[in-house]
């Protein structure tokens, strides 16, 4: 029989690729915001039991990084107490739960790949929601699977790639930050990951997953560059230059390191990381075929 899941944000670019990469393997129902208030525990009760929901995947965030600075309660509903009531309502009806994470749960200051058991210290209020959250998930349901991602992107939604694709379209130049180092993650490679996940009940507990490598923003951004022209996708020649992160303030503070240790997901997702510039890659071309819907 298959298993039905139930995944939140549905309309985001996390969500949209989990719909479309559950396959005929699973009944995949995706909610979205209007369809289920996610602080409101007896709509979520209502809908585990009238979909006879087996498996939720929380793909639900309030992800405005600096708009968060200025609206930490709405903030902090979402990714603090939501994944809670979440929780409550797996915990009381025998529903299995994923609930996604970030690399903001961690101050940056490392040099060496974040382990899941790494100290944290988030220095944004995204980041200390998102912890929050994964405590409230933890402390009422302990068996949940908790995924940190960071970087991620997609042909759905706002994201970094189709900014820069926006930016370098219309200007000659363009300045971005090198001295953040981290990880980028296609959003359609970490749905399969989580498809992965949902398929292997015995997992529990924290894993980390992003694509495999290092890189600045600024190593991304030249990367896009040279992959969009590559696929078609960018016309124009843009000079891409390196600046440092105090010449681009922005309202929240970013962690300077958040490359993630994925090598324990990687074996017990039973998959092999892929690099993070073959992704990006394999997104431009997605991206490219479904330019007109």
């Amino acid at each position: 029989m298959k298993q039905t899941v139930l995944i939140t944000g549905a309309g985001g670019q996390l969500g949209r690729e989990l719909c479309l990469t559950a396959g005929s393997a699973f009944n995949c129902i995706g909610v979205d915001h209007k369809a289920l208030d996610i602080c409101d525990s007896e709509a979520i009760v209502k809908m585990l039991c009238d979909c006879h929901v087996d498996v939720l995947i929380n793909a639900a965030a309030y992800t405005a990084v600096d708009k968060a600075e200025s609206e930490p309660a709405l903030a902090g509903r979402v990714n603090a107490l939501a994944p809670g009531y979440l929780a409550s309502a797996c915990a009381a009806n025998g529903v299995r739960m994923i609930h996604l994470s970030t690399d903001f749960v961690f101050d940056g200051e490392a040099t060496q790949p974040y382990q899941v058991d790494s100290p944290t210290a988030p220095v944004s209020e995204y980041g200390r929601g998102k912890l929050a959250g994964e405590v409230a998930v933890k402390s009422v349901l302990p068996e949940a699977v908790i995924v940190r991602t960071s970087w991620v992107y997609s042909r759905f939604g706002s994201n970094f790639v189709k900014t820069m694709l926006r930016l370098m379209s219309e200007r000659e130049e363009l300045g971005v930050v090198c001295d953040q180092l981290g990880t980028p993650t296609w959003a359609g490679g970490l749905a399969r990951a989580l498809w992965a996940a949902v398929q292997r009940p015995q997992l529990c507990g924290t894993y980390h997953w992003s694509d495999d490598g290092v890189c600045s923003w600024y190593d991304f951004a030249c990367a896009i560059y040279e992959e969009g022209r590559a696929v078609g996708l960018l016309n124009n020649e843009v000079a891409v230059k390196p600046i440092a992160a105090s010449s681009y303030p922005t309202l929240a503070h970013r962690p300077a390191y958040s490359v993630l240790d994925k090598a324990n997901s990687w074996r017990e997702f039973e998959l092999q990381g892929v690099p993070w510039r073959d992704q990006l890659r394999s997104m431009l071309l997605d991206m490219k075929e479904h330019c007109n819907e």
